[in-house]
């Protein structure tokens, strides 16, 4: 399995692809190596209309539709396809929407939502905003965008909301180490005693995917209407909506190590006083932690090849934009199939791949 944990690949070409689509134009450069069904799911249509096989494909959802205005561009902006490559998409479109019946077409693929984006002001910090728009905020912030997104207005502040991957293990690693090595070292020469240990910090990694689950679920996930107050609203962006609004900042994939270490003490400290050898349990459940943060970047921008992989990138993308009440399980589907929140796949007729 290739994993290329590096900067996405926005901007490594400057070449456009241009798609048509209802009569818009639309560039997708920037978004096909993130595209949820992978980059061949656009194979042949770069300077073509893409109407006929976009009605053929499974039904995108609310939160697709509106993303694809992120990509809307001016019709003389668009590449103009060559002209006899031009008339065979014209005649083939056409001759596929004359035989396609209008009441089978899915409502999702006729039209686009309407734009929610001049609620706030893109050009400023975000975070203060959201107080402005509690009414809608629960609608606004699951229609996500793709483009930069400004959290605190003070440079200081909006630094410490940054967070490159490799700081992860970078940090925790060494955390990990030490909290399992003293005990470890301890029992390597009791063999009954190394098993216990190895069970408390196998414990503590299935502690973690519960938590995972569960904070997921139901703190980040927490239910939003139009009277929530305008904290409540400010806390949810903050922990975890602005993910859900901006998914593909590749920033803010990861949690960062300062308040990752806050949390991480608040949930040790009472569990030190009701469980044995709780430092082997932590350092079982940070490592879970660990690889369910190196899990989550990879699934956004890896391009797994194997297909227990690729199921999980395609279960984490229907989350984001088809089913964002159910999937709450990243790193693993245990809870969401004991909760029953698990999302059921269709099964795929070809291998999807990312770059």
């Amino acid at each position: 399995m290739p994993v290329d944990m590096d900067m996405p690949k926005e901007a490594e070409s400057n070449d456009k692809f241009i798609v048509k689509y209802r009569q818009q134009y639309y560039d997708l450069s920037r978004f096909m190596h993130k595209h949820p069904g992978g980059i061949n799911t656009l194979k042949g249509l770069n300077s073509g209309d893409m109407t006929a096989r976009f009605l053929k494909a499974p039904p995108h959802s609310d939160a697709a539709m509106y993303l694809m205005r992120e990509y809307k561009i001016d019709p003389e902006d668009s590449r103009k396809p060559k002209s006899s490559q031009r008339e065979t998409l014209h005649h083939d479109e056409d001759e596929t929407l004359r035989q396609r019946p209008r009441e089978t077409e899915d409502k999702n693929n006729n039209q686009v939502d309407e734009s929610m984006e001049h609620l706030v002001d893109w050009s400023k910090a975000m975070l203060p905003q959201i107080a402005n728009i509690t009414d809608c905020y629960d609608e606004w912030v699951h229609k996500p965008v793709d483009r930069p997104l400004r959290l605190f207005e003070p440079w200081y502040l909006e630094m410490c909301t940054k967070t490159p991957w490799w700081l992860v293990p970078l940090f925790w690693i060494p955390v990990i180490v030490k909290c399992a090595l003293e005990e470890f070292t301890s029992a390597w020469q009791d063999s009954n005693q190394l098993a216990v240990f190895t069970g408390y910090f196998l414990f503590g990694v299935l502690l973690w995917s519960f938590l995972e689950y569960t904070l997921h679920r139901w703190v980040f996930h927490v239910k939003l209407s139009s009277k929530s107050g305008s904290w409540l609203c400010t806390f949810h962006f903050m922990i975890h909506g602005l993910h859900h609004k901006v998914p593909f900042d590749p920033m803010r994939l990861v949690f960062p190590p300062l308040p990752g270490a806050v949390l991480a003490a608040i949930i040790y400290t009472p569990l030190s006083f009701v469980l044995s050898h709780p430092r082997v349990v932590l350092s079982g459940a940070l490592a879970g932690y660990l690889c369910y943060d190196m899990m989550h970047y990879y699934l956004h921008y890896g391009n797994p090849s194997l297909g227990a992989f690729v199921h999980m990138k395609r279960y984490h993308h229907h989350h984001h934009f088809s089913h964002q009440t159910l999937g709450y399980g990243i790193s693993s589907p245990l809870w969401d199939v004991v909760f029953k929140t698990r999302i059921h796949l269709r099964k795929l007729r070809y291998q999807l791949r990312w770059s």
